[in-house]
């Protein structure tokens, strides 16, 4: 891996970087669309890569279990297997560590998992997770971490933290014997869930095992924590993080979110949230998401959003034919779907721009008030950006702000 600042904002934490793997440069700050299973759900690879995507992320548990190891390797790698030629970054499993937590008991060796297709049990070891990740051929692999839900408390955090550490030296001692390490790039993750005492101890081991890892990830959040408390970890661990490594929030989705931690510190982001959203008919937009399903949109001839450059939109396609179809057609959430990818692209794209030109505080504010409007800002996002000296509130006075997560949806038609 290359890895290079190119520009700083003058106020906040935010950077733009370029990122040189094996398959291409990807800029940064960037959003990851998630191919859990070697599929964005409903694209081709062929229509990721024209939506200008060139980072996507599998996940290695899935992909161990189905298709295999062996078959990997016959394909030469997952690049080959799923028609992927741009850059791809793989989960170690650890996320399934809680999203499977019935089938799944946690060792000092690893994770056994009996698998939730036929039961079988399979040990997942650092050293196996890396071994897989391997043979899935992916340019940024993570460690395997111990993850625990974000609401729990209590000895078991501290308790997966330290094996965090732990199994992050076995992760680096298999990937350097391996021989991989000068083409696949090994992160870390910070975990500690909500304390900021053992994320401080977490980041101070972390750190010191800098010249072994290739970036590092800030884990164990977006599981249902306050936002509040969401953003606060964010700024210590990006804080505390190597300016000259990147710095990855995992399973970040929500376009406030992404400019809150861009603006926090952090440069890389994924989440399923853009695709599984588009799928229940949502689209997400400048000015907050619409629902397709209302009957509002039901002799609405105009496109999701005027000016936007994703094939559903440039071709015209309409608001009343996507909500005539969201249940009855699978072509209508490929449609969305397409449409929030390049949005979520848009909105990392806006923010490289304005960080370039010198004008990000700037983008924020406009950001924010076209996306809210009159709904009002959620605290937590004000209380964070002005923790890097930007006030949304600044000139406007008459802004409601809103408590809690303040997520902002489309639930009627009278919305």
């Amino acid at each position: 891996m290359q890895f290079e600042v190119l520009a700083k904002c003058h106020t906040t934490r935010a950077r733009v970087s370029k990122m040189r793997l094996a398959h291409g440069v990807t800029m940064l700050p960037t959003f990851m669309p998630v191919a859990t299973q070697a599929a964005i759900k409903g694209l081709t690879p062929q229509q990721v890569e024209a939506l200008g995507v060139n980072l996507i992320l599998n996940n290695t548990y899935h992909l161990n279990l189905r298709p295999g190891i062996k078959v990997l390797n016959e394909a030469g790698g997952a690049h080959k297997f799923q028609g992927w030629n741009h850059n791809l970054l793989t989960d170690s499993g650890g996320f399934q560590l809680v999203s499977l937590s019935k089938f799944t008991k946690i060792t000092e060796e690893g994770a056994l998992f009996a698998s939730p297709f036929d039961g079988s049990p399979t040990m997942l070891t650092p050293e196996e997770s890396i071994s897989v990740q391997h043979a899935i051929g992916a340019d940024i692999i993570m460690q395997l971490d111990d993850v625990v839900s974000s609401l729990t408390t209590g000895p078991r955090v501290e308790e997966a933290m330290w094996r965090t550490v732990r199994w992050l030296d076995r992760c680096i001692e298999f990937h350097q014997q391996s021989g991989k390490d000068d083409v696949q790039n090994l992160f870390a993750i910070v975990q500690g869930g909500l304390d900021a005492d053992l994320r401080d101890k977490c980041l101070d081991e972390m750190v010191a095992r800098k010249d072994k890892v290739a970036g590092y990830a800030i884990g164990g959040l977006s599981g249902g924590e306050e936002k509040e408390i969401f953003w606060r970890v964010i700024k210590q661990c990006a804080d505390r993080l190597p300016e000259d490594r990147p710095r990855y929030s995992m399973g970040i989705g929500f376009a406030e979110d992404l400019l809150v931690c861009v603006a926090l510190g952090v440069d890389m982001a994924d989440c399923v949230f853009p695709t599984r959203t588009a799928r229940f008919g949502v689209a997400l937009t400048p000015t907050g998401p619409l629902n397709m399903r209302l009957g509002k949109h039901a002799v609405d001839m105009r496109p999701i959003e005027e000016g936007c450059i994703c094939p559903t939109c440039a071709s015209g396609t309409s608001r009343a034919i996507l909500h005539h179809n969201i249940t009855l057609e699978t072509a209508t959430a490929h449609a969305i779907t397409q449409h929030n990818l390049v949005f979520q692209a848009r909105v990392m794209g806006g923010a490289r721009d304005a960080i370039i030109n010198g004008t990000f505080p700037e983008y924020l504010k406009a950001f924010f008030a076209n996306y809210f409007g009159d709904a009002g800002y959620p605290e937590w996002c004000v209380n964070a950006l002005r923790s890097v000296g930007v006030d949304l509130l600044e000139g406007r006075p008459d802004v409601r702000v809103i408590p809690g997560d303040g997520t902002k949806w489309e639930y009627s038609d009278a919305a």
